[in-house]
């Protein structure tokens, strides 16, 4: 059982008492009495001391546990001088890339430059370096070579085994080799980085800190008492054999937890490994050298390790690169309700540090008013890393915990007009969900809950959501509690008491929604529902609007050049969106990030859903920048600048029945003119503007320009 966060004995710097903001200069450590840090957090964002910050959520726990704690925010990385403003500290650096990815962070997915930063005053791009935790770490060991060094964030924890880079179209090693790092904490790292200050404050080296889940590390060989089994062993690449696969996809619908614990392979590797013992057991994946040569071998490497991340069942893993082993310790335990309140209830600001002035922080501004209610998702769209990252059982905070927090911003923020802009998470409507049985959740190795369809043992009951939102918007002073996360639609339908909440009293003119494309094909390979779903919940939406009186659009977002996705798929989602009067404004092209199973897919050709074989036919992946050009082109098929490329893929899939001036044509046959611009086919009624659908007969000032 681990020990709860906030039950450590403290340490002796805790007479200090909270700073009313962490210093980030040695005349804030002055004025706060101190002579020295204890812990220095760098970190690539700027410091907004709220709970929506990483750096916050880790400066003030760590500050909860009686340490000194300082922030380099941002620092100049060209040299180590910067590194060492707040002078040396006494237990180690912590280095964070922030709340981005630093490449997703600086590139878009076409890889060129962005020249803003959200996360930094004014929108400023340019203020972080790439591959910040790297960077970072080279200039802490050029400052102080003998402090401990500890990396984390999101940066950190998808690149901890080697990783497909897309900016460099390779597979790089880990990361904690390329930033000399002497541990690497991936995941919700409260519980690690708590019991790793309390060791090294008590004197014990950060070289022998081995033991702790969510951790990874670098070391020369497998200690003495481990024995060691091949993961090709437990999941054969190849032909297809007769033995049972403790990784085989089935289905836990019907299951008692000891027929899970069979089926889903927790008591098959003794067979398979023909050792009877009760040694430990560490699964080696393919090394840095086979996964960066073989594709192959990297998917199946890829399909292990997101096999292996329940913390109830998963085995650390090991990598070799060259004469040194990776090895991934266990996840970490979920935090509790009664840690995760008090870790949101910590003394934070809520407010940028005050030498930023006046400046503008977008990020913070989106957020500054919402409410974190809960971690993790158990969705696990193949795309997103935030399962790999937060885990997939939820972590849920107490409605009373998430009233004050409301209660608080009402009191205490200068700028509060009434309106909650957020009460969710990584998914709006995940809060409290969980597995009806502890013992099946704790054997089950499913990548999702809710695919190919929802678990039967998945509890949906979005009964006490409703209450949390009926008694949020219930509190003095409060106008308006929208909800802005994303919606977990196919959950949502299995409700209608909850759509009906949502529809009627949060929804703030218009819900986005992410169904991400309408082709079965796409959908199997993002893991995500048919598009059936989308216009169960599509139809539930509109009857609740119109029951309330109000106009209400839903905004659907979709994906292009997903891998599995064809010329053809997009040329179908396309013609969906015609169907439905859907004009896009903005739409996202599939970005390949550090560890997704996606990620793999695009990078091998082979799907890490299902068993690896090196005979298996290799799957659609959009690489080449012209056709994801123009997988992004159809989804924004009513621009006049897409269509020369439209015509020539149309004619290209035969299907030059669609070009024409009619209704139900896509694109036009020919460009508009300088002086007189052709109507778009089939808009006579436009259906959006500005991001919103529009009525019919609704038309815009350009519109009634051209006419």
């Amino acid at each position: 059982m681990s020990t709860p966060i906030h039950s450590y004995r403290k340490y002796w710097a805790e007479c200090f008492g909270p700073a009313p903001e962490l210093p980030t200069t040695r005349a804030e450590m002055d004025a706060l009495g101190w002579d020295s840090c204890d812990i220095i957090v760098v970190t690539g964002d700027a410091y907004v001391d709220h709970p929506s910050f990483g750096m916050a959520v880790i400066g003030r726990l760590l500050e909860a546990q009686g340490f000194r704690v300082g922030i380099l925010a941002q620092p100049d990385w060209t040299s180590a001088e910067p590194f060492k403003a707040l002078g040396k500290p006494n237990l180690f650096f912590g280095v964070s890339a922030g709340n981005m990815d630093s490449m997703i962070n600086r590139y878009t997915a076409d890889k060129k430059r962005r020249h803003d930063d959200a996360y930094t005053p004014d929108n400023q791009g340019g203020k972080r370096p790439d591959r910040a935790v790297i960077v970072y770490s080279q200039r802490v060991r050029e400052a102080y070579r003998d402090v401990p060094l500890i990396i984390g964030s999101i940066e950190a924890s998808l690149r901890r085994i080697a990783h497909y880079d897309y900016w460099s179209d390779k597979v790089r090693r880990s990361i904690l080799l390329d930033s000399r790092a002497d541990l690497l904490l991936y995941g919700n790292a409260e519980r690690a980085i708590v019991d790793v200050a309390h060791r090294l404050a008590a004197g014990e080296s950060v070289h022998t800190i081995r033991d702790l889940r969510g951790t990874a590390f670098v070391r020369k060989r497998i200690p003495e008492g481990w024995r060691e089994i091949d993961s090709t062993s437990i999941d054969p690449v190849g032909a297809v054999d007769k033995i049972v696969s403790p990784y085989q996809e089935i289905s836990t619908a019907e299951c008692s937890p000891d027929e899970v614990a069979v089926q889903q392979g927790e008591d098959v590797v003794r067979i398979l490994d023909r050792v009877d013992d009760t040694r430990p057991a560490v699964i080696r994946i393919p090394s840095y050298e086979q996964a960066k040569d073989d594709p192959a071998l990297y998917a199946h490497a890829s399909r292990v390790l997101h096999k292996e991340t329940n913390p109830h069942n998963a085995r650390p893993l090991i990598q070799a690169h060259g004469d040194r082993e990776v090895w991934l310790n266990t996840p970490p335990i979920p935090l509790e309700t009664d840690e995760l309140d008090w870790l949101f209830e910590l003394p934070y600001t809520r407010l940028p540090h005050t030498s930023y002035g006046d400046a503008r922080l977008p990020a913070y501004e989106m957020i500054r008013h919402s409410v974190n209610i809960m971690r993790g998702c158990f969705g696990g769209c193949t795309f997103c890393s935030i399962t790999e990252h937060e885990g997939r059982i939820i972590q849920n905070r107490s409605e009373e915990s998430i009233l004050r927090e409301v209660e608080s911003i009402r009191d205490t923020s200068p700028a509060f007009t009434g309106v909650i802009s957020d009460l969710g998470g990584p998914t709006a409507n995940m809060w409290r969900l969980a597995c009806k049985s502890k013992d099946i959740e704790a054997k089950c190795r499913k990548l999702s809950c809710v695919f190919p369809g929802i678990c039967k043992n998945l509890n949906t009951d979005q009964k006490p959501l409703v209450e949390l939102y009926r008694k949020a918007r219930e509190i003095d002073g409060v106008k308006k509690v929208l909800i802005a996360s994303g919606l977990r639609y196919d959950i949502a339908v299995e409700s209608p008491e909850y759509v009906k909440e949502l529809v009627t009293h949060h929804v703030g003119g218009y819900l986005k929604i992410a169904p991400e494309h309408t082709e079965e094909g796409p959908l199997d390979k993002m893991m995500k529902p048919g598009i059936g779903t989308y216009d169960r919940f599509k139809a539930m939406f509109e009857k609740y609007s119109r029951a309330a009186g109000k106009e209400q659009y839903l905004i659907p977002y979709f994906i292009a050049a997903h891998p599995g996705t064809s010329d053809k798929d997009m040329m179908n989602l396309a013609l969906w969106l015609k169907r439905n009067k859907f004009r896009a404004d903005q739409v996202q092209t599939f970005y390949p990030s550090p560890m997704a199973s996606a990620t793999a897919m695009y990078h091998s050709g082979k799907n890490p859903l299902k068993k690896i074989s090196r005979n298996s036919d290799t799957m659609p992946t959009v690489k080449g920048l012209s056709q994801r050009r123009l997988h992004k082109a159809f989804l924004r098929y009513h621009d006049p600048d897409n269509w020369p490329a439209l015509r020539k893929a149309l004619k290209k899939l035969g299907r030059t029945d669609l070009i024409g001036n009619g209704k139900l044509h896509l694109v036009p046959p020919r460009q508009p003119g300088k002086r007189h611009a052709i109507v778009e086919p089939g808009q006579a009624f436009a259906t959006q503007h500005n991001g919103l659908p529009r009525t019919p007969g609704h038309r815009s000032k350009n519109k009634r320009r051209s006419r």
